[in-house]
């Protein structure tokens, strides 16, 4: 398996809790006036988002990352500002419940092509991805009660790996762009330290590692996001869980911890120059 560097980033979070007791839901996002081992030459600190829980913490989590990068949901070529967002529920049959899910799905630029299939991400991995309308339940049964869908009914997983890499191009053309937001929300993360984005700038250099927080149970979500202003992200690096699927998860009885992954959210990508 391919292993990535990974750099220690430490941050002060406020946390706001919903329920008094040991196995709680809760929100966190990341105090912007704190410190950070920050391995970027811009001056620019992170913005670290996370959220945890239910659907509903997950909604507000998320809510104050599209604010972070305000404007609308971009849904054509063209735009200026706003963000894009990727939630797999639009994926066809002919890429469901297979490994035939092709990673430039969403990086088309033939004008024939719907705009939805135009939102300037790309997937790369040496095995392949795969889009699952069942929560991977055909791989393993046991993933049924494990996993769950935050935007019904599609979740996404590489094929053979935990890894996926992450580009960007113009939305609607072959442009390299880059990003300065990138967030994902992952469903049954049983260690922190298991599911991490580590984020690249134009140069292929890291600006850091940043891990999910865990949140494990049926219809339990994590969300993590980064928004580094004035920054170019080129590249993000995502390790969700420590194995690929296939693996029993550790609260069925495995050894590791298994995490898939939901909907991506990202600031509308731009050329590089």
């Amino acid at each position: 398996m391919k292993h990535f560097k990974q750099t220690l980033l430490a941050a002060s979070v406020l946390s706001f809790s919903f329920a008094a007791c040991e196995k709680y839901d809760s929100l966190v996002v990341a105090n912007k006036s704190n410190s950070f081992e920050f391995a970027a030459k811009a001056t620019n600190k992170p913005e670290i988002f996370k959220a945890f829980g239910t659907a509903a913490d997950i909604t507000i989590g998320l809510d104050q990352f599209r604010a972070a990068i305000g404007g609308g949901l971009n849904t054509a070529p063209g735009a200026v500002g706003g963000r894009r967002e990727v939630n797999w529920d639009g994926v066809p049959a002919e890429f469901t419940n297979n490994n035939l899910f092709p990673g430039n799905f969403f990086a088309q630029i033939d004008p024939a092509l719907p705009n939805g299939r135009k939102r300037g991400i790309t997937f790369l991995n040496f095995s392949g991805f795969r889009i699952s309308n069942n929560n991977f339940a055909d791989i393993d049964p046991s993933y049924a009660d494990e996993f769950a869908t935050f935007s019904p009914s599609r979740t996404f997983m590489p094929a053979y790996s935990n890894f996926t890499e992450v580009q960007f191009k113009v939305p609607g053309t072959n442009t390299t762009a880059y990003v300065e937001s990138f967030g994902v929300v992952f469903s049954d993360i049983e260690k922190g330290s298991s599911t991490t984005i580590e984020l690249f700038d134009d140069n292929y250099e890291s600006l850091g590692v940043f891990m999910a927080h865990p949140q494990t149970g049926k219809g339990k979500f994590s969300f993590l996001g980064v928004r580094i202003p004035g920054v170019k992200i080129a590249k993000v690096v995502i390790k969700a869980g420590e194995v690929p699927l296939g693996d029993k998860d550790i609260s069925a009885g495995g050894m590791y911890d298994v995490v898939v992954m939901d909907d991506f959210i990202y600031d509308e990508p731009k050329a590089i120059d």
